[in-house]
């Protein structure tokens, strides 16, 4: 074999690992990143489900894997919004109001109603909801 022809066969293979190469680094990262996503959107993803509150009131949660239908039931009726998974929270917009739905304790919905519960959701100091 000639000098020529082996630096050739040389060229294609260093060229051939090169390729290689970068696509495990592409598919690592892809791997990663959507291991991450459906690591986070597994804490709301877990919510799914109805939650109570007072007189008749409710939560519930359906969809996931970061897609959320949320159904409050209040005094005036049932209302339906779509959420989205951000930072352990659901996301939503009511009334052209940003809203957050976030993990809490009864005492930290500060409604008297719940404060005795462990599980809760709330939207803000007044609005939440349990599990029993």
């Amino acid at each position: 074999m000639n000098t020529s022809m082996l630096f050739i066969i040389l060229s294609i293979s260093i060229i051939l690992l090169a390729a290689c190469s970068d696509k495990a680094v592409v598919s690592a990262t892809n791997t990663e990143s959507n291991t991450e996503k459906t690591t986070a959107s597994t804490v709301t993803d877990s919510w799914l489900g109805k939650w109570n509150g007072p007189e008749g009131t409710f939560i519930e949660i359906s969809g996931g894997n970061g897609s959320y239908i949320i159904t409050i039931q209040d005094l005036d009726g049932p209302k339906q919004y779509q959420g989205t998974h951000k930072d352990n929270q659901i996301m939503f917009d009511r009334n052209g109001t940003a809203e957050i739905i976030e993990a809490s304790t009864g005492a930290d919905t500060g409604m008297k109603w719940l404060a005795d519960k462990a599980n809760c959701l709330r939207v803000r100091l007044g609005e939440g909801w349990c599990r029993d």
